[in-house]
């Protein structure tokens, strides 16, 4: 699995959408983060999991790399059913990391836990139901036009 993160964009993203936050971000929260915090671990596993999930056969298809399904099936000898029935169970316990530091977590100023968890909503979005990043749908379709054409005006 650490393959596949190293590829992933997530932990770049997830320390770039700090550098907007100059009100609140310090050299701390970047020794903070660098010092990989629970949540910054969490974080892309969920990603990753929900991605592999919802993308599986449709990869396969394309005879692209194998996901952590295909990995899972042949090393538990599981079939498909009961790989996503784990990787499921192993996102639950990725998301109670997550909510867990997010609420405990005194180390850095809240709106830095608010990004990441953030950017964990967006990939539970992408990939709840549907690979909705590959194949977009019309529920990403929708909220980027509520979110940026049609916004309710505050």
């Amino acid at each position: 699995m650490s393959n596949a993160l190293v590829s992933s964009t997530y932990p770049m993203l997830t320390i770039t959408s700090f550098v907007g936050m100059e009100d609140t971000i310090t050299k701390e929260t970047f020794i903070w983060a660098f010092n990989d915090p629970k949540i910054l671990r969490a974080s892309p596993f969920l990603s990753r999991l929900m991605n592999d999930i919802v993308s599986h056969k449709f990869e396969q298809e394309r005879e692209h790399v194998a996901s952590s399904i295909e990995c899972y099936m042949k090393h538990h000898r599981a079939s498909e059913k009961v790989a996503c029935d784990e990787l499921n169970k192993q996102i639950n316990n990725y998301w109670k990391d997550v909510n867990e530091e997010f609420l405990k977590s005194i180390a850095v100023p809240v709106p830095t836990l608010t990004r990441i968890l953030n950017l964990a909503r967006v990939a539970d979005h992408l990939y709840k139901d549907e690979d909705a990043y590959t194949l977009v749908g019309e529920a990403v379709k929708t909220g980027v036009t509520s979110l940026l054409i049609d916004p309710t005006p505050v």
